[in-house]
């Protein structure tokens, strides 16, 4: 049953109200995308657990490693033993193959949000869900992993993206990303309105945007380089101790700008393939837009990440970083 909601859910059977059990717990279904796992007997100081994923809908790897550990925990070889949250961000971007039906849901998680259709109504759904979820299990600690894929190479496939907002994030889990097999952490300079910035900003939770290779179509995914952060979720859903390892494991990076596009004639100055975290050096023409102008590196040599000439206008087109030294954990 609990492999299945996923293929359900994306079929659009709708399954509301739909309750059962499983080992160590039961589960039930909110709302179509939506799967809580509420355990018997939680353990003593273990997370309130919310696990999303395709957020956008070409991002499917994050999708078959939780339908893998659904399975697992169906089967019986895993015993709930934490509340657990799941989200199907967008099942219409994930039935059409598609980033996003008619706008980026990964843009839309604040808090008086405004806008009209079906991606702002499905933002203001999954808000109301995470704020319910960690109200009801207020007495725990809150932990938010937001699963990607990234639209192009990486000279760090699986890196963390994590939110600017107030709360701190914890060594403990710098540790569980590097043994969960994370390369690289970027450090957001400003609110962001991400999914993972929403449970970290309003609800001062550990949250992450985890970018896991590159998108590929259901069935191309090789989920081998995952193992490791399979055994995490798995090991949090079960209440056992993840695996570790030292936070310098990972290179750390700082957004230092962010590219915008301003008008609809915008270009990014390199090639479309560049993979993320490419070092371009100082005095290179990294943009040219018809209103912003162009903009060149400055004295600091930057690397680009998650460059996009084909955002909305008034988005995103790229975010420059600069490398940091590894936090100290202790």
């Amino acid at each position: 049953m609990l492999a299945e909601w996923l293929d359900r859910s994306l079929a659009a059977e709708p399954e509301a109200g739909v309750e059962g059990d499983l080992p160590g717990g039961r589960y039930r279904i909110p709302a179509p995308g939506l799967l809580e796992l509420i355990p018997s007997a939680p353990a003593a100081h273990t997370p309130a657990l919310v696990l999303s994923v395709g957020i956008h809908g070409n991002e499917t790897a994050p999708i078959e490693l939780l339908g893998e550990l659904l399975a697992r925990l169906e089967a019986g070889q895993l015993t709930l033993a934490t509340p657990v949250l799941v989200i199907l961000g967008n099942p219409a971007a994930i039935r059409a193959g598609k980033r996003f039906v008619a706008t980026n849901l990964n843009r839309l998680f604040r808090r008086g949000l405004d806008a009209a259709g079906d991606e702002p109504d499905r933002a203001r759904t999954l808000m109301g869900a995470v704020d319910a979820f960690f109200a009801e299990h207020g007495d725990r600690p809150r932990l938010h992993y937001d699963l990607h894929t990234a639209i192009r190479d990486s000279q760090y496939p699986r890196f963390a993206v994590e939110p600017h907002a107030e709360a701190v994030t914890t060594p403990e889990q710098w540790r569980w990303l590097a043994g969960a097999g994370i390369q690289a952490v970027l450090h957001q300079h400003c609110h962001s309105w991400t999914f993972s910035h929403y449970s970290k900003h309003y609800h001062g939770a550990q949250a992450f945007t985890l970018e896991l290779g590159r998108a590929r179509p259901f069935g191309e995914n090789d989920l081998a380089p995952l193992a490791p952060m399979g055994r995490l979720l798995a090991a949090l859903l079960a209440g056992r101790a993840p695996d570790t390892r030292p936070a310098a494991a990972m290179a750390f990076f700082r957004v230092e700008h962010e590219l915008e596009r301003a008008s609809r004639n915008f270009r990014l100055c390199f090639a479309d393939d560049t993979p993320n975290f490419t070092e371009f050096a100082p005095g290179t023409l990294l943009a040219e837009d018809a209103e912003a102008g162009p903009f060149r590196v400055g004295e600091t040599p930057l690397r680009v990440v998650f460059p996009n000439a084909r955002v909305e206008i008034g988005a995103r087109a790229a975010l420059l970083v600069t490398a940091l030294p590894a936090p100290r954990t202790g």
